[in-house]
């Protein structure tokens, strides 16, 4: 499915429609019929998300592709819509300021459920598993976050990745970016002598910039769940029915294989 290019400002959105249709007709169906959720522009399914975040969410020739969104184009389908990208500062999407705004339906952004984050939106059951990582220039002697003392830690904003930083980083001087692009930019230019975030975009970024490796993973048992206003169990129930199908079905797997180039982990 063919996606329109992401938009920085999302104007004239009105949040009155995100009012819900209900969860089930008379009969008892649910989910994508006609009385399955209503959506803030019809014909549309609109993702916030925050971009660059390879290779689960990023630009490509005019187009966002990754692993998030191949899943969330399998929910549009669903709902008999097409997917729409709004690329936004993560914040307004963890804080639920972004659905409750009526900026966005959905939100697919390499996201970790976290009872902080459960206060302001609903999730998804969990679609993918990861863990916080460092990544520091080859021969830099950075091995693991005690080394760090004395020296500059790249951060993203709003993440479990600055969260573990400033809990365990304590002798470092921690450096805030807005987004993931930011961060790894630092770290290639020395701006910072080294960066956290999720283990799976760190590695992408390795495979390319082979002067860089990722030198410690942190065991912090991380599940992602796609997000959604709170209260939107119309929406919710949709969602968790594709990724359960998704997976049944073994189109997971290819899709996971297609983005990371292996098969998911053994459970």
């Amino acid at each position: 499915m063919r996606r329109r290019p992401t938009l920085k400002v999302w104007a004239l959105v009105p949040a009155l429609a995100l009012v819900l249709a209900g969860c089930g007709d008379d009969s008892g169906n649910g989910g994508a019929a006609d009385s399955g959720p209503e959506l803030v522009n019809d014909g549309k399914l609109i993702n916030c998300t925050g971009l660059p975040y390879k290779p689960f969410e990023y630009e490509e020739n005019g187009d966002v592709v990754g692993f998030d969104i191949d899943l969330v184009d399998l929910i549009a389908k669903k709902l008999k819509v097409e997917q729409e990208v709004v690329d936004t500062p993560f914040d307004g999407i963890q804080s639920g300021a972004d659905f409750n705004s009526g900026k966005c339906d959905i939100s697919s952004a390499g996201m970790t459920i976290t009872d902080e984050r459960k206060q302001n939106i609903d999730f998804s059951d969990p679609y993918f598993e990861a863990t916080q990582a460092l990544v520091a220039k080859k021969g830099s002697g950075i091995e693991d976050i005690t080394d760090l003392a004395g020296k500059k830690l790249g951060a993203q904003n709003s993440t479990t990745g600055y969260d573990y930083a400033n809990e365990n980083a304590k002798d470092a001087e921690i450096v805030n970016f807005e987004d993931l692009g930011l961060l790894l930019t630092a770290v290639e230019s020395g701006q910072v002598d080294a960066g956290i975030n999720d283990n799976g975009v760190l590695y992408d970024w390795v495979n390319e910039k082979t002067d860089f490796e990722v030198v410690k993973e942190f065991d912090t048992g991380e599940q992602y769940g796609m997000g959604v206003r709170k209260g939107n169990t119309a929406l919710l129930d949709v969602v968790n029915e594709v990724l359960a199908d998704t997976k049944s079905s073994g189109e997971y797997d290819k899709i996971y294989e297609k983005w990371f180039g292996t098969k998911p982990p053994a459970k």
